[in-house]
């Protein structure tokens, strides 16, 4: 299969997994308990609806039609950029997600740089020496680091450097000047985990009849390793970075809810608190649709990298 059949199968592969993701969104509504219209009217602050006030707003959110037709017009409209409105503001979801989102994606790209910048040394480090005092102690700081949940480094970040330091601020502001303190809180448990899957990569790299050759022709050590071992370990190491950026959007929740960082996390969680199932809805749907697009070019590249992932597909 030539690169044009590779793209076209895996774009298709793509296509059925956000149809399979919009079903499982979409079915947050008529699977969540209590009727959707009487949750939208308490969220208008009408404490005491009628049943005449219920049965109109079914009307108006469509739940009096077939969920076949229900789904339909879901992803005709998510296609179209209509998430709905919010049952709080009344506003468009998708224009609220919007509005917040280039905070999350800027706390979100500084993780992931932060991320890379521990994860591929550490691992470098950890192969060169396997075995040894430093692979010992860089295993034991991944192993600790993967079972810190990133909510909890930064309480620590906040008590140690902003409370006792004055480093960073309680509240931040969205800014790049701010990013820091909760993106290392949410760099530090991926990073971990990537260090120790790109160092397996490395080790199996390092024990393969091609590195041997080259260790027979003199090749040094760092040579050897990042020469080449590390092409060869940087595919799965880019598989799990692909994954991991679902991770950092989905974490990036609770953290910025502990740095009152302004963006998607402050946003889904006042939604959860208002029953605003709507915006949870779209936060679902964008969230889905960032983790497929990702994981499509992921997984392009690797095609691109290694020609037999592409004959895989025959």
């Amino acid at each position: 299969m030539g690169v044009l059949g590779a793209v076209g199968n895996r774009l298709a592969q793509a296509l059925l997994t956000a149809l399979g993701a919009s079903l499982l969104v979409w079915a947050l509504l008529p699977l969540a308990p209590g009727d959707p219209a009487l949750r939208v009217l308490l969220a208008r602050g009408i404490n005491d609806p009628t049943p005449h006030e219920i049965m109109v707003e079914r009307g108006a959110l469509g739940l009096d039609r077939p969920l076949t037709v229900q789904y339909a017009d879901f992803v005709t409209g998510a296609i179209r950029g209509d998430l709905g409105d919010s049952y709080r503001t009344g506003a468009p979801v998708l224009g609220e997600i919007a509005s917040v989102l280039p905070a999350t994606a800027l706390l979100a790209a500084v993780a992931l740089g932060i991320a890379l910048l521990l994860a591929v040394p550490a691992a470098l480090v950890a192969a060169a020496w396997a075995g040894r005092w430093p692979d010992g102690l860089l295993r034991v700081l991944a192993l600790i680091g993967s079972a810190t949940p990133g909510f909890l480094i930064g309480l620590v970040i906040l008590y140690v450097a902003a409370l006792g330091l004055d480093w960073a601020k309680v509240i931040a502001d969205g800014t790049i000047a701010n990013v820091w303190a909760p993106a290392i809180a949410l760099a530090i448990p991926i990073a971990a985990v990537w260090s120790r899957l790109l160092r397996a990569a490395l080790l199996e790299a390092i024990g393969s009849s091609y590195v041997l050759v080259a260790r027979a022709r003199g090749a040094s050590r760092l040579r050897v390793l990042v020469r080449h071992s590390l092409p060869n370990a940087a595919l799965p190491f880019l598989n799990a970075v692909g994954l991991g950026v679902g991770a950092l959007l989905g974490g990036a929740v609770i953290v910025e809810a502990v740095f009152s960082w302004p963006g998607l996390g402050g946003y889904v969680l006042q939604a959860i608190g208002a029953r605003d199932l709507a915006a949870v809805q779209g936060f679902a749907a964008v969230g889905a649709l960032i983790y497929v697009a990702t994981s499509l070019l992921v997984d392009l590249a690797g095609s691109l990298l290694d020609p037999r992932i592409r004959t895989a597909t025959r």
